[in-house]
This record gives C-alpha cells, structure tokens and sequence, in this order.
C-alpha cells in the first residue's frame, strides 16, 4: 500500500513538472506572437506615407534639410537628426551628401 502511494506521489511531481513547462512554453510562445503582431504593426504603419517634392536651393545640405524638416514636420517628430539625414539619402537614392541645385527630393509627410 504504502509501495502504490509512493509511486504516485512520484508520477504527480513528474505531472506538475510537465504542465509547469508546457504553461511556460504556451505563455512564451503567447509573448512572442504579440510582440511580432505589435512590431509588424508598427512597420506597416509607415507604409501609408505621403511625399513632398522640395527642389534643391543654392546652400542646401542633407543636414539643414533634415533639420528643418525634423523642426516642421511631424513624420520626424522625435526621430535623430542623423536618421533623418541617412533616410532622406535612403529614400532618394543619394549616393552622397551632395545635392545639385535645381535637383527635386522627395521628403516623407504624414
């Protein structure tokens, strides 16, 4: 009798170890599914973005333009000046920094 009680007592501890590692894994693999439906979410946001063309004046760099924009336009709101810079290059495929006057850029706007 007391062999029965022993036994089972064993098998329940082997139980809850086993449901205390699947309720784990379910949980973790919950997280991971919200946290890749948020970040899909967030990217696709910027999918919907509207475009300015501004032509390029006599003094004009990427920066003072970055900078402007990030000062005037809520699509760079909060964004560093730096990354304003490279996805203006990015999004008008500039090779360089170097604008030519008369040149049209397209600005990304919300």
């Amino acid at each position: 009798m007391q062999y029965k009680y022993l036994k089972r007592g064993v098998l329940n501890e082997k139980e809850n170890k086993y449901k205390k590692i699947l309720r784990s894994s379910v949980i973790t693999i919950l997280l991971v599914i919200a946290l890749i439906l948020i970040l899909s979410n967030i990217s696709l946001s910027h999918n919907n973005v509207n475009y300015k063309k501004i032509s390029i004046q006599s003094g004009d760099t990427l920066w003072s333009i970055a900078k402007f924009e990030k000062d005037n336009n809520e699509y760079f709101e909060n964004k560093d000046i730096r990354d304003i810079v490279y996805e203006i290059q990015d999004l008008n495929n500039l090779s360089s920094s170097n604008l030519k006057i008369g040149e049209q850029i397209n600005i990304p706007i919300n």
